[in-house]
């Protein structure tokens, strides 16, 4: 029997489904990070078997967060200054040739390392030229009405693929007749899919598009944030929590196989018990996101993140980390997508996809910050590390919350 009102709770959570192109603009997402997901795990596994060494590990995702930190910005230029369409085509495009390429290397037994150092590098530039593009897209389709509904949405769709992309491709790697290589080349088809379905979209030109030089352009667009309190406190927020609380994930192998003495499995079962969490929440946030409280989930959502955190160092056991590890995909998830969706809310459509590249900073950030975090571990212990990352999370978004809701906008959103 349903419940009163649950009807229309599940009409406002997939109310931007409504809208075919947006519909379409959802389905390239998923292609799209069904292959990306795949490709994170086989770095890895491909990483481990060339080099052996964990250090062999952590560079291939540092380049990933290079590439991401240098074309973040210009992505973000381009994304106020081209037809979208046409951005996001050439990103998806050249992920699914990269892809390509790593999968034929692998397969004939000549893969190097600077290879994958090199495909790593370029899915963190293509992630940072497309990612302003794909979120300002969303409030294209759907108007502002509905903003935060479409980025939960799209938001849902990446959660989902990392319940089983990740182990599906740990499946076909571990197949003696498929291989890393043809992994490789099950995940390119998923880009070649999303690149076919994203040439099927309107063109999307831009907002009052400007001929001035690009360097020009970025920094407007941060004369432009600076000019804006609230903008500003949301971004530097936004950087500092993902990119120290957030590599939780980072190392989730060094405290279940190192501190409690498991499997790569266990490891692998903490990563989908996060992505579940992230699912169920957002498919909470989708139908709240517009709504009038959505400024104050956001500080909730930021303050269990960081408290999950603490207490995913701290847990002694495997099964209270997979405990917290739920909790921590629900408010790890919500915090990005009302964070995301509130940048939007409040900075203009000319802006839009200048202000996603700094956001979008946060997760260079993980990627850059994971190395001396990584140090730190080493100095002081694990535990104690972890512990300091979610005290500095919860410390950064208490102080958003408390000068936010002194302000005014605050309280209009």
């Amino acid at each position: 029997m349903n419940l009163p009102g649950s009807k229309t709770v599940r009409s406002a959570t997939f109310v931007s489904l409504r809208v075919p192109t947006f519909r379409l603009f959802w389905w390239s997402g998923v292609f799209s990070y069904l292959g990306v997901q795949m490709q994170f795990l086989l770095r890895g596994l491909l990483a481990w078997d060339l080099t052996e060494r964990e250090s062999g590990l952590g560079v291939v995702y540092l380049a990933f967060g290079i590439g991401l930190l240098i074309f973040t910005p210009i992505g973000g230029v381009l994304a106020d200054r081209w037809a979208k369409r046409t951005l996001l085509v050439v990103g998806q495009g050249t992920i699914a040739v990269v892809a390509t390429l790593m999968g034929v290397a692998a397969i004939s037994g000549n893969a190097q390392y600077w290879m994958l150092l090199v495909a790593s590098l370029s899915q963190g530039a293509m992630f940072g030229l497309i990612g302003p593009a794909r979120v300002s897209t969303s409030a294209e389709l759907v108007g502002h009405e509905h903003l935060g509904n479409a980025i939960s949405l799209t938001s849902m769709s990446m959660s989902m693929t990392r319940i089983f992309a990740p182990a599906a491709a740990g499946v076909l790697a571990g197949v003696a007749t498929v291989g890393i290589g043809g992994a490789y080349l099950v995940a390119a088809v998923f880009s070649v899919v999303s690149t076919i379905l994203t040439t099927r979209l309107p063109k999307l030109e831009p907002v009052n598009p400007s001929s001035r030089n690009p360097l020009r352009e970025i920094l407007d667009g941060l004369s432009y944030v600076r000019s804006r309190p609230e903008l500003r406190r949301l971004i530097v927020t936004t950087i500092v929590a993902i990119a120290i609380g957030f590599n939780y994930v980072a190392f989730m192998p060094a405290l279940v196989e190192g501190q409690m003495g498991l499997s790569e499995s266990h490891v692998g079962f903490l990563t989908t018990a996060s992505a579940v969490g992230a699912v169920v929440m957002t498919a909470f946030i989708a139908s709240r996101a517009d709504g009038p409280n959505s400024g104050r989930l956001l500080i909730c959502c930021g303050l269990v993140f960081g408290i999950s955190v603490v207490l995913f160092g701290l847990a002694p056991n495997y099964l209270l980390a997979l405990l917290v590890v739920v909790v921590l995909g629900l408010a790890t998830n919500g915090f990005m997508v009302l964070t995301t969706s509130r940048s939007m809310a409040i900075s203009e459509p000319s802006h839009h996809g200048r202000v996603q590249s700094l956001m979008q900073l946060a997760f260079a950030g993980f990627g850059i910050a994971a190395a001396p975090l990584g140090a730190l571990a080493e100095m002081v212990g694990l535990r104690a590390t972890i512990v300091v990352m979610g005290l500095v999370t919860i410390g950064v978004v208490a102080t958003y919350g408390a000068v936010s809701f002194r302000s005014p906008v605050m309280d209009s959103q």
